[in-house]
């Protein structure tokens, strides 16, 4: 084999420690080079981590073996050892070249979007920081490297949601994401755990190749009740994932996760850390197999999740938090395909969601720059000819969003839905299976309403803005939902927070918008046949499986080899896409949008007005926030409240103290006996032997 098909070390630490290296010297000494060094070591490092990157994913297509090794013994303890290593497969690399593809363009827009606040040089340490921790979570080759991976992405997200750290709310929602996950992490360390126990190792080629060995061991979690130890492990390490990946009811951190500034949104909580879980568990595809329970319980989340929080979006005012429901519904998609064993479908939604996404949060970001950090989308409207390219940009991105036939959404979100009808034909008295069908289905019409009422209510209709700014200038704040400094804030053209007319963003901005645009459009055409059908770009000739030796799936529930059969190209894919009933639901939700929001506005009031309780149920978020602050949290509260007030009166005062009184009231007692007077004591002497005498003679005599 030639060497420049071989995959060596060096490559893959390039890839993970010049992040690393980057973050470093912005973050220890940003403030003595200045901003421009501070953005340029992280983007250099980034750019060359994408560079080498994208090399190891061509020499990977072109026939280099996978790469499978440990570099450095952590510890020993006994007959384990902890290693830190690499697995680098065509799985790998995709993700690989996603995280530091977008991480890139998230860098550059970074120096428009926070080009005036003092934290510039932290932000830019904390997101190539990220970077470097989400890589080791993707490359690593055993659970305790991934497991390192999966805390620190938790960590440096739980820094950028409360990077404003002045404003309560974005503390409040650092900390409810960091304590949602702490749920999520507790069930993946009992699946890891498990594995070390009823498998002997933690590195992923030696675990699934000795699966086999816990097939049909059964665990008593409950005293009578025997489960699979398959099932056991696999749902404890999804429960990881549902935390993670914010699947229901752990989703509930995501939405207030918009509290920090919009490039995280994009970086994090779209194209990459939430899709940790996602990637995870197709990693762990072997073990997963083996247990069709687990797979069902994923396919109930996953369908509740794809359909029922996609209908939250359909309510929010704050464009933001459109998108973020958005995310959330389209996660819910793709922990269904897995649910099916589509995991290959499951990742290449992953990877094309992450440039839609990412396009969309950053064209949500672009719109609140124009409009001086305001996100209420109720207070914009007309922005499409001040706002040209964001606008121009952010159809592309909900157009593939929707799924369109021949954008690249289209093709990942088709073939899940394709997926789960097949899965739900070749199950008819399945009810999980059924349930999952009609919840993708309808989310598709979902999908289309909440995304083209956010096009039509930011960038059609009347210029509510002029209105909002006069309300505002008769007493009221300006809203800066997404500004610790708004009222400081000035715009990149030199207007200062006074000056009202929207305008595009500048070119550090609006660049990345076009750069994800492309992909957004191309991506799914131009890999949909090699990645899922294993043929070449246009169907025609076959290939071996993209995934092969990656991702393993029982001949039995291989779904996805049934649909290659009906693979006949991309062009004809998406033609037959016209016809689906997916497409049908969603233009139903574009033409219902565009009725509401473009043709019949007035109309809105009375349906408001007609389904207020529904409406309600949906703005309370199915008042999960109340169950989770509310019930578990203040719970909690309660709990200690009571356990405080048992410890300092039982267990202080009664116990404790209570004691301690007793012993003093004794001796009390016992002081005054003795008087000190030879008389008291022969007189009680006297006494204790009549008693004496008297005991003797009713017993004895």
């Amino acid at each position: 084999m030639s060497s420049a098909l071989i995959i060596s070390k060096t490559q893959l630490l390039l890839i993970v420690l010049l992040p690393l290296l980057g973050s470093l010297v912005a973050g220890l000494f940003g403030r003595k080079i200045g901003r421009q060094a501070s953005h340029s070591v992280t983007i250099l490092g980034v750019a060359a981590s994408c560079v080498v990157s994208a090399h190891v994913l061509w020499q990977l297509l072109q026939g280099a073996a996978p790469f499978n090794e440990n570099l450095y013994t952590w510890f020993q303890v006994g007959n384990y050892s902890a290693h830190v290593g690499f697995m680098v497969d065509k799985l790998t690399a995709m993700m690989m070249v996603v995280v530091t593809f977008v991480s890139l363009l998230v860098h550059v827009y970074t120096i428009g979007y926070m080009a005036e606040d003092d934290g510039y040089h932290r932000f830019f340490s904390y997101i190539s920081l990220f970077t470097f921790s989400m890589l080791m979570l993707v490359m690593s080759n055993n659970f305790l490297q991934l497991f390192f991976g999966w805390e620190a992405v938790g960590l440096v997200s739980y820094l950028l949601i409360g990077f404003w750290f002045k404003k309560p709310t974005a503390i409040f929602a650092n900390l409810k994401a960091f304590l949602v996950n702490r749920v999520g992490d507790f069930g993946f360390l009992l699946g890891i755990a498990g594995v070390l126990y009823w498998i002997g190792t933690l590195d992923y080629a030696t675990a699934f190749a000795n699966a086999g060995a816990m097939r049909d061991l059964t665990v008593t979690v409950l005293p009578g009740h025997e489960w699979s130890v398959p099932t056991v492990v696999c749902i404890c390490l999804f429960i990881g994932a549902m935390g993670k990946s914010a699947q229901v009811p752990l989703h509930v951190w995501l939405p207030d996760s918009m509290e920090g500034p919009t490039p995280i949104s994009a970086l994090i909580h779209a194209a990459t850390m939430v899709t940790a879980g996602i990637f995870m568990v197709a990693r762990m595809s072997p073990l997963f197999e083996m247990s069709t329970t687990a797979l069902n319980f994923i396919l109930v989340i996953g369908a509740t999740t794809a359909f029922w929080t996609g209908l939250i979006g359909m309510v929010q005012n704050d464009i933001k938090r459109v998108v973020a429901y958005s995310t959330l519904s389209q996660l819910g998609y793709m922990t269904v395909a897995l649910g099916v064993s589509a995991y290959s479908a499951a990742v290449f939604h992953l990877m094309t969601h992450a440039f839609f996404k990412a396009l969309l949060f950053l064209g949500a970001g672009s719109v609140i720059i124009g409009m001086h950090h305001e996100q209420d989308m109720r207070k914009m409207g007309g922005l499409r000819k001040y706002m040209p390219i964001t606008h121009l940009t952010m159809w592309i991105g909900t157009l593939a969003l929707v799924g369109t036939p021949f954008f690249a959404g289209f093709y990942s979100k088709d073939t899940i839905i394709e997926a789960v009808a097949h899965h739900a034909g070749e199950h008819p008295g399945s009810l999980i299976a059924q349930y999952a069908n009609f919840a993708v289905l309808l989310g598709a019409f979902v999908t289309s309403f909440y995304s083209f009422r956010l096009l039509y209510l930011t960038f059609f209709g009347e210029e509510r803005f002029r209105e909002a700014h006069a309300h505002d200038a008769h007493g009221h704040d300006a809203h800066a939902h997404d500004a610790h400094h708004a009222d400081a804030h000035h715009d990149d053209h030199g207007h200062g927070h006074g000056a009202h007319e929207p305008h595009e963003s500048p070119w550090v901005v609006t660049l990345p918008l076009v750069l994800l645009a492309i992909p957004s459009i191309a991506i799914g055409f131009l890999t949909v046949g090699p990645m899922l059908f294993g043929t070449d770009m246009m169907g025609h000739e076959k290939q071996l499986p993209f995934f092969l030796g990656a991702i393993d799936v029982l001949k039995e529930r291989d779904v996805m080899a049934a649909l290659a059969e009906e693979f006949h190209g991309p062009v004809a894919f998406a033609l037959h896409g016209f016809k689906a009933p997916a497409f049908y639901l969603a233009l139903m939700g574009f033409l219902l949008a565009t009725l509401l929001y473009m043709v019949m506005p007035e109309w809105r009031k009375g349906i408001t007005r007609t389904l207020a309780w529904p409406i309600k149920v949906l703005e309370r978020k199915y008042f999960m926030d109340d169950l989770w602050i509310g019930g578990f949290a203040g719970g909690g509260v309660k709990l200690g409240k009571l356990s405080r007030l048992f410890d300092g009166k039982v267990i202080d005062g009664l116990v404790v103290n209570g004691s301690a009184g007793l012993v003093g009231l004794t001796a009390g007692l016992v002081r005054k006996l003795q008087s000190g007077y030879l008389y008291h004591y022969a007189f009680a002497m006297i006494l204790g032997l009549v008693a004496l005498l008297a005991l003797a003679n009713h017993y004895w005599l």
